[in-house]
């Protein structure tokens, strides 16, 4: 007998009322474990400002070369495929929610008593087992899903952000090594002048060995050190190779010239607008929300497990006769199982998730101060380096000079050939100082812009 129609209205309602349960705890952002201010100033705007990376980076060169690599990078193609295979996962999981339907189609023989066979066949739809998400045990493993395939949205432009940085940091590499091979060249040039000329004096017995020995000794030291930057190159080259996932153009050449290379600056903001604008510590937080997700379904486990089969066909003694009429009907199985022992089982699933779920908000906390951290070094940088160029370019006319007087005393016999060599020495060093400090300073305001999140949205 079928219950009254206001009957099962009720019971309808009261099933889609408790599907729409959840075991999940009520999720809260963890408090921000760093300080509410830079340590060191930062300059004023709005960080949501901040331009694109075409935008950031001026020189043609280069855009290219980033244009490149975010169609060639090996590491930053997996992190796409990883978001292939989350979102497979999260589609998984929402497909636990929907019924499956499927044909079903069978037929037997059996002996009788009598010495005969019985047949039966059968040909219908079949819902296989459907749980019905009472507790919302299959909702928080969606849930869980979908966070992480968000988590690996961020992960991407995490690594599409760290991708452009790498570019660039080793183009600016690339520039500094053109320019000191140019300076060690010229240096070179000098010495082995200066090298010929003490070797005709001491020929003369006008000059000592001693001075003979200093001035070879100076000019090998500015040939070992040009094969050094000629290797550097090389290693900076191949680095540059792998980011772009092939080999450099053929027409590619890295001009000397740092000078020329201008980066804007861009606002630091807040700590808690980085936080926003940070896709790492997005990734974090989406990897939280999801273990927070799978908490409500481990503790879904507890309670009762509601499945229904149903099936709708026809059914006949004979293959001729399965789709005549009088020959339908249907089927209706539901199962519920509710655990009563299983050796901890559930009590250890729900420790784990709840374990996971800590694990998660240290994960969480860690980012943040990872980029706290990050952001405040280059800040810090960028307070200290401008000094430091401006005093190494200081050292270096200062150096000239000296070089200038040591030339014009050692022509008047004033001072020894000793104090004209270690004045060439110096000139060479404070110059390489300068190209290095320069190099420092571009390289450490495109780390402040990584550090504040990028500013660009990635393709596609």
């Amino acid at each position: 007998m079928k219950p009254p129609v206001p009957m099962r209205a009720a019971t309808l309602a009261a099933i889609a009322l408790l599907a729409g349960c959840s075991m999940m705890p009520a999720y809260e952002r963890p408090a921000t474990p760093v300080p509410a201010d830079w340590p060191y100033p930062a300059a004023t705007g709005t960080p949501a400002a901040q331009p694109a990376w075409e935008a950031f980076f001026g020189d043609e060169r280069v855009r290219q070369l980033i244009a490149t690599a975010l169609r060639n990078n090996r590491d930053l193609r997996v992190a796409v495929l990883n978001i292939e295979q989350a979102r497979a996962q999260y589609d998984i999981r929402r497909a636990d929610r929907f019924p499956t339907v499927g044909v079903a189609v069978a037929g037997s023989r059996t002996p009788t008593a009598g010495g005969g066979t019985a047949s039966a066949y059968t040909a219908g739809l079949a819902f296989t087992a459907w749980e019905i998400d009472l507790f919302g045990r299959i909702a928080s493993l969606s849930e869980a899903a979908l966070a992480q395939y968000l988590a690996t949205e961020e992960g991407r432009r995490a690594a599409q952000t760290s991708l452009v940085a790498a570019v660039a940091n080793n183009w600016l590499a690339l520039l500094a090594d053109e320019e000191l091979i140019a300076l060690t060249r010229q240096t070179l040039a000098t010495r082995e002048e200066s090298l010929r000329l003490t070797q005709l004096r001491f020929e003369h017995g006008v000059a000592s060995e001693l001075d003979f020995r200093q001035a070879q000794s100076l000019a090998e030291g500015a040939r070992a050190t040009l094969s050094q930057l000629h290797r550097q190159r090389a290693l900076d080259q191949n680095a540059l190779a792998l980011l772009l996932g092939q080999p450099l153009p053929a027409d590619f050449k890295a001009d000397p010239g740092m000078a020329s290379v201008t980066l804007p600056d861009v606002p630091a903001g807040t700590p808690s607008e980085v936080l926003v604008r940070r896709p790492d510590v997005r990734q974090a937080e989406q990897q939280l929300i999801a273990a927070n997700a799978n908490i409500g379904a481990a503790r879904a486990a507890f309670f009762p497990r509601i499945s229904l089969t149903a099936g709708v066909g026809t059914a006949s003694g004979e293959l001729s006769g399965l789709f005549k009429g009088g020959s339908w009907g249907w089927t209706l199985a539901p199962q519920l199982v509710q655990p009563i022992f299983d050796s901890g089982r559930n009590r250890a699933g729900l420790a784990s998730a709840q374990v996971a779920r800590d694990i998660a908000v240290a994960q969480y906390e860690r980012a943040i101060q990872a980029a706290f951290r990050e952001v405040a070094d280059a800040l810090a940088g960028r307070a200290t380096l401008e000094e430091q160029l401006a005093a190494q370019r200081g050292v270096a006319q200062a150096e000239a000079a000296r070089l200038r007087l040591a030339e014009l005393r050692y022509n008047a016999g004033i001072s020894s050939f000793l104090d004209l060599l270690d004045a060439q020495r110096s000139l060479f060093a404070a110059r390489q100082a300068v190209v290095q400090a320069r190099l420092l300073q571009l390289q450490n305001q495109v780390l402040l812009y990584k550090a504040l999140g990028g500013g660009w949205e990635p393709p596609g």
